[in-house]
């Protein structure tokens, strides 16, 4: 069982090592075709890649964060996420 992190946002990257979660795998895209059942995927995902992740008998922890509007489009750190109330949210999405 691997566990996967989804992002190319450095300051998500640098928040996750902050947590206490083993991480085995850092991507900026995932290739479903990779995911095993009981693997973890942790990150962003659009939802039918988040549906076949389920689907393949996977966990999926969505990154969670509110961001503000004049932050969309720009990088944000580790101390802004922290600051922001990021959390990790399981989902299971079923694609119907």
């Amino acid at each position: 069982m691997t566990t996967w992190f989804v992002s190319r946002h450095q300051g998500a990257i640098e928040w996750i090592g902050q947590q206490a979660i083993n991480i085995d795998r850092f991507v900026e895209h995932l290739d479903v075709a990779e995911i095993k059942a009981g693997d973890t995927i942790i990150g962003t995902l659009p939802i039918h890649l988040a549906a076949e992740v389920c689907a393949k008998g996977a966990k999926f922890y969505f990154l969670s964060v509110n961001v503000e509007r004049n932050q969309r489009g720009t990088e944000l750190t580790a101390e802004q996420l922290n600051h922001q109330g990021c959390s990790l949210q399981q989902f299971y999405i079923e694609k119907r």
